[in-house]
């Protein structure tokens, strides 16, 4: 093991509500592993493209992820030594949505129509293309609540002319922001006429709709059926590399403890936690409660329950049935409980 394998752990989470976020915005995380002889460094802030790839792909050494679930299942699938090691479940705003005149009222009135999905282009065999995975599951829990048949509807792909990565390394075309604004190729195509309706979710999907004076065709991102609400974000997944694991489970039971400890600081400052969230998100708090409703704060607690890793089967199985996975495995053997009987221990 090198000096800088044992000298510094590498993170990465995505900018939607998670407890990691709030632990690394109290400052949480920096002074647990900083108390240990760790330092914290973030993959997605790396100026090295290979490290930041790593946000995708899960390749980096001593690291840890925590976020949306399609990029970590995907690595799985292609053999990355990584162990699920937790399991968050905060519901969002998920709809579909079309411009007002389309005709389409209801979500009866998808039949015959056009649904745009967006398609990325493919700049790494390790870079599975989650936003049109999560536009097609937005799509079967609504044409399913509809009770639609998928023949029924014409899937139109919405080409994206830049890649996840490029656009993130592309600082002079962002005006000084750190991402791009989500929804903007789906937003184009719709008011150019080329698809008739698009899948919007959380606080960007919310803005996006509210900006363009969408009509909400359904909503389902609270709907009471949890496989209807399963999606790339619901439910986010604590990931870490297997070496990490295997060497120091004593740093991943900190990391752990560290976590839950803010998923319960959350829920004792709900007005807080939507402060956090609307800063890790780039979005106002109006935005945040109307996006996550009233059970945000208490909806950042991290387990391994059995309902939860119940669910993010059912998701894998749906990457697997739609062509994003090469291969299938068990999530079962995927989970491991080394960490959380160190953080009971300790």
């Amino acid at each position: 093991m090198t000096l800088q394998n044992t000298a510094t752990l590498w993170y990465t989470r995505c900018p939607v509500p998670t407890p990691v976020g709030l632990a690394a915005q109290l400052g949480w995380l920096e002074k647990a592993f900083t108390e240990k002889g760790v330092k914290l460094e973030s993959i997605i802030d790396s100026n090295d493209r290979n490290i930041r790839q790593s946000h995708f792909n899960h390749t980096l050494k001593w690291s840890f992820r925590h976020g949306g679930n399609v990029p970590p299942i995907r690595a799985r699938s292609e053999g990355r030594d990584t162990r699920l090691i937790g399991v968050t479940w905060t519901d969002e705003y998920q709809a579909l949505v079309t411009l007002p005149g389309s005709g389409i009222k209801t979500a009866a009135d998808l039949k015959g129509r056009r649904l745009g999905v967006p398609k990325r282009p493919q700049e790494d065999v390790f870079v599975v293309d989650f936003w049109r995975a999560t536009a097609l599951k937005g799509f079967e829990s609504a044409l399913q609540l509809a009770g639609i048949a998928k023949e029924e509807v014409d899937y139109t792909d919405i080409l994206f002319d830049e890649g996840i990565l490029a656009a993130a390394g592309a600082e002079a075309e962002l005006f000084g922001l750190k991402r791009r604004a989500p929804y903007g190729p789906e937003i184009r195509a719709l008011f150019r006429g080329e698809v008739d309706a698009i899948y919007v979710k959380g606080a960007p999907g919310l803005a996006a709709a509210n900006l363009i004076g969408a009509h909400e065709v359904i909503s389902f991102g609270f709907h009471e059926d949890p496989a209807i609400r399963i999606n790339s974000g619901s439910p986010r997944l604590l990931t870490v590399d297997g070496a990490l694991l295997d060497e120091r489970p004593d740093l991943v039971a900190t990391l752990i403890t560290t976590i839950r400890a803010a998923g319960d600081w959350a829920a004792a400052h709900p007005e807080d936690t939507v402060r956090f969230a609307a800063s890790e998100t780039a979005a106002t708090e109006e935005q945040i409660r109307a996006a996550h409703g009233p059970q945000l704060a208490t909806s950042l607690g991290l387990s391994l329950d059995p309902t939860l890793l119940a669910a993010v089967e059912s998701y894998k199985d749906f990457l697997f049935r739609n062509g994003f996975l090469d291969q299938d495995f068990s999530i079962a053997d995927w989970v491991d409980h080394r960490a959380w009987d160190a953080a009971a221990a300790a």
